[in-house]
């Protein structure tokens, strides 16, 4: 089977090195990220500037190629310009830091997972609560062979992706893997006006993590704090079908 991976935090990421050494059991690996860090990056594309494409290394069943893009144009060159065939699952990460709740919007990692569910591939975006450069995926190693072989034995829906988040545990410690909705908590970001040393103003992104739901035990956010692995199935389609039903009938437009 093909396999292709990957990432939001560059090719360099020992998170990313950590996804390869779970996913070559499965097949070929062909690894297609960013040449740099491109977190928040949703589903960006560039479209101003022309992307750059490089071969880093091939050889034992993996081939790495850096792209000077974003995760979504990564997906994007390696359908169109690098893959000899379809491939058989797409994985993103492993992220250096949660991706739940909110976070959801503006990741990178999910991103590139939504790509692959649009292009009708099963795609799957990891990640773990430590933004530790160090990181331990001791945990995500024991445990993600488990998650890709049920997604493969048995698939979502279309235009589906699952959202996998590993709590920052060795494999000992972590309590199981829970099937999970998204948490209603925010990042609320603001800018901190600063002035720099030739006395021109500059503004830095600041912000904390709300919990909305702190009791919730079904939500992705608690699940993960709990010791839990937390999967989150995500729609392509964001439409709201029971508001959608509530405002015809309200509006008569």
């Amino acid at each position: 089977m093909e396999i292709l991976l990957t990432n939001d935090d560059g090719y360099r990421s020992p998170g990313l090195a950590a996804l390869v050494e779970i996913v070559k059991p499965y097949g070929h690996v062909t690894v297609v990220a960013p040449e740099d860090m491109q977190s928040g990056m949703s589903s960006a594309l560039t479209t101003k500037i022309p992307v750059r494409l490089r071969k880093i290394t091939s050889g034992e069943g993996v081939d790495i190629y850096a792209c000077s893009g974003t995760p979504v144009d990564c997906v994007k060159l390696a359908m169109s310009c690098i893959l000899p065939q379809k491939p058989g699952l797409l994985a993103s990460g492993i992220n250096h830091g949660i991706n739940a709740s909110s976070a959801v919007i503006y990741s990178g990692t999910l991103g590139a997972a939504a790509e692959g569910a649009l292009y009708g591939l099963p795609s799957i975006g990891f990640s773990l609560a430590d933004d530790a450069p160090d990181a331990d995926f001791s945990g995500c190693k024991a445990f993600a062979g488990k998650i890709i072989d049920r997604a493969l034995a048995q698939p979502v829906a279309p235009n589906v992706f699952l959202n996998v988040n590993f709590p920052a545990l060795p494999p000992d410690r972590i309590k199981g893997i829970r099937l999970a909705r998204q948490h209603k908590g925010a990042w609320y970001e603001e800018f901190e006006k600063r002035t720099d040393p030739r006395g021109d103003d500059y503004y830095w992104l600041t912000g904390q993590f709300i919990n909305h739901e702190p009791g919730a035990p079904d939500a992705d956010e608690n699940l993960v704090r709990a010791g839990y692995i937390a999967i989150v199935p995500h729609r392509i389609d964001m439409t709201d079908y029971a508001e959608l039903k509530r405002l015809r009938a309200e509006w008569r437009l």
